[in-house]
């Protein structure tokens, strides 16, 4: 279906285009590309809310900012799909998030207006510094214009950056986008903070009068130092705890509507006039423009596909029922054994109802704590936990695992701490994108000291699991554990099962065969289990093995496939370097033996996005691949 844009939009090729318009222009431009949004995402689906709350802020700076001379950098990216319809894709939009299609996120290979590539949080304020110091070395005279919100200003990278932006002495915007939201409410000592500028009166009246002449003489070089001195010292008398952001040396301004198109565009125009790092704090509305979406912001960060009008969102609907996600069996599971254990914690950065923690938080609130996006804080708060005897499930995305990595050596594993680490959306995470994919923490986890790693094939293994660690006979082995699964639903409508203990480091045979062994990890037995049924039909009888742990690897179990087998087939859904096919491989050489060993997996290069079976077909391990690498080990079967 074809969405047809506004009479304005529809004439918006390129900013260029944009600033050809008057301001008063501005207003009906910004309503076009709401609605376009709403009508687009309602359809094909996508992140929502962040980007409709900065529809009049996205116009503004390209309306007043000569992009993409000058330089915009967003933080995280959900927000930036005005930014994305503004420069040049407005006509392909409808493949956003698509196999072959546009990134959901900001990507420098997709357009010359995005500067910096997105996905995780936190880091446009370092990019966008980066860009201006360069800038200052080849005597350039450009803007470099960051783009964050509350919630990626409590990430600690934003802070590290701020503190150098400082004493940078660059040509530096930092536009704070205040909407009180991240995916789930923001919490912490900053959001209050923020809180009591955008509600103090004093401040604000000031502001409204202090703008007008401060703004406009800055403009004179001799009037400047005067000025910032002036306007630092009533702003500390007047906002009682002192100024974070003027502490840190950056001018601040603000706070602003960030749907009062005309105002940003006169401040904007002003900043770019102010010499030196400085933040505007702009105060928005997720949502902003589609009433459910302002009421329930949460669940309309990214709801799928809706009817616009009634805004129902459009689900499934089954005649037999469906298994569960599997991280509501990880959240309903956990609060299942924290009212058997009052010693068990949850924490999680940022991602309550994303990982399911939140269902443990509605319930024994103080014992499921959401740190904000501050994943290296979140394993060292647990590592501390720890020490004292508690039993805590940290609960963080495979890909921003990635961001704690010296967290977990130093931290937990040097130390002997047994943290369990639950890492949702390991392996694809389908639209996404590769700034999401869960791809490395097998081959990262697997290497360090004092660190088991285990993958559950059904929802039924990642509840044993889960039930074990939580013993205290757990702690006893002074050892870490990663448990990785991946985005989506199990295999187990009935998945309610009663607990039981599994040994660690022991794997299972799902089913004998012959000629050919598949050695599967996690939820790729399930796929592994499609093919043998595929074969099977081929009169193709390959046995098949869920090892369930990387690390210790059930080495009785692979003496008995080596033993057995000469042809074996590894399958995961993560990096074949350094991952589980490798540590099969590395059994076999230490122990010599000598056998065909085919490792399926994601290859040694960049994904994109995609639906995750889609993206299993391209990796070569879908269940219709695997059935073709068991047959390519027996040709003569093959007609």
């Amino acid at each position: 279906m074809l969405i047809e844009p506004g009479k304005l939009l529809k004439n918006i090729d390129t900013p260029a285009n944009l600033r050809q318009l008057s301001p008063s222009q501005l207003y009906q431009v910004s309503q076009e590309l709401r609605q376009f949004i709403i009508d687009i995402v309602s359809i094909h689906g996508g992140h929502f809310g962040a980007s409709l709350g900065v529809v009049e802020l996205t116009v503004a700076l390209h309306y007043v900012f000569n992009t993409p001379d000058d330089l915009l950098v967003w933080d995280v990216g959900h927000q930036a799909y005005g930014h994305k319809i503004l420069t040049g894709r407005r006509d392909v939009f409808h493949t956003n998030r698509k196999y072959g299609g546009l990134s959901g996120f900001p990507k420098r290979k997709e357009s010359p207006y995005d500067t910096f590539g997105v996905g995780h949080s936190s880091t446009s304020i370092s990019a966008a510094l980066g860009m201006a110091l360069a800038s200052k070395q080849k005597g350039e005279n450009r803007q470099h214009v960051a783009i964050i919100g509350d919630g990626a200003m409590t990430g600690g990278l934003a802070f590290e950056a701020m503190n150098h932006a400082g004493v940078s002495d660059t040509n530096l915007l930092i536009i704070l986008n205040d909407n009180c939201m991240s995916i789930d409410p923001n919490v912490g000592a900053l959001k209050d903070y923020l809180t009591d500028i955008t509600t103090s009166r004093t401040w604000n009246r000031f502001r409204d009068e202090a703008w007008k002449i401060l703004g406009k003489f800055n403009r004179l070089a001799n009037f400047q130092r005067i000025a910032s001195k002036v306007e630092s010292a009533v702003k500390g008398a007047i906002l009682k705890n002192s100024n974070l952001f003027e502490a840190l040396n950056l001018r601040y301004f603000g706070p602003v509507d960030g749907h009062d198109i005309n105002h940003l565009v006169s401040v904007l125009e002003d900043l770019k006039h102010i010499p030196g790092p400085k933040i505007l704090h702009c105060v928005t509305v997720k949502g902003k423009g589609y009433d459910l979406a302002e009421k329930d912001q949460t669940k309309w960060h990214a709801p799928g596909t809706f009817d616009k009008i009634t805004g129902v969102i459009h689900k499934k609907v089954y005649e037999t029922p469906q298994p569960p996600k599997y991280q509501d069996v990880f959240g309903h599971t956990l609060l299942e054994l924290a009212h058997q254990n009052p010693k068990i914690m949850g924490i999680t950065p940022a991602m309550p109802s994303g990982s399911s923690l939140n269902i443990m938080m509605q319930a024994l609130p103080e014992r499921a704590i959401d740190v904000g996006i501050a994943e290296q804080h979140a394993v060292t708060v647990s590592a501390g936990l720890a020490t004292q005897g508690f039993t805590v499930f940290c609960n963080i995305y495979s890909t921003f695992m990635q961001r704690a990595y010296d967290q977990v050596v130093h931290d937990v594993c040097i130390q002997e701490l047994p943290v369990i680490f639950c890492l949702d959306r390991a392996g694809f995470a389908g639209a996404d994108g590769p700034t999401h994919h869960g791809a490395y923490d097998v081959a990262y986890m697997r290497a360090i000291p004092n660190m088991i790693v285990f993958a559950p094939m059904n929802e039924q293994e990642l509840r044993n699991i889960m039930f074990t660690v939580s013993q205290d006979s757990f702690k006893d082995l002074k050892k870490a554990i990663t448990i990785r699964y991946p985005r989506g639903e199990g295999v187990m409508p009935d998945w309610r099962k009663p607990l039981e203990t599994i040994e660690i480091g022991k794997g299972r045979k799902i089913q004998d065969g012959e000629e050919v062994a598949i050695l599967s990890l996690g939820h790729m037995g399930n796929l592994a289990l499609e093919a043998c049924q595929q074969l099977a039909e081929k009169d193709i009888h390959p046995a098949l093995y869920d090892m369930r742990f990387v690390k210790p690897l059930d080495e009785a179990l692979l003496h008995e496939v080596f033993q057995k087998f000469s042809k074996i087939i590894t399958v995961e859904d993560g990096c074949v370097m350094g991952g589980f096919g490798s540590a099969v491989l590395e059994f076999m050489a230490d122990h010599g033996y000598a056998a065909q060993v085919k490792r399926l997996g994601m290859e040694d290069r960049i994904y994109e996005h995609g639906t995750q079976m889609e993206l299993y077909e391209e990796a070569g391990y879908s269940p219709r691949q695997i059935a073709r690498a068991v047959e390519a080990f027996l040709p003569a079967l093959v007609r």
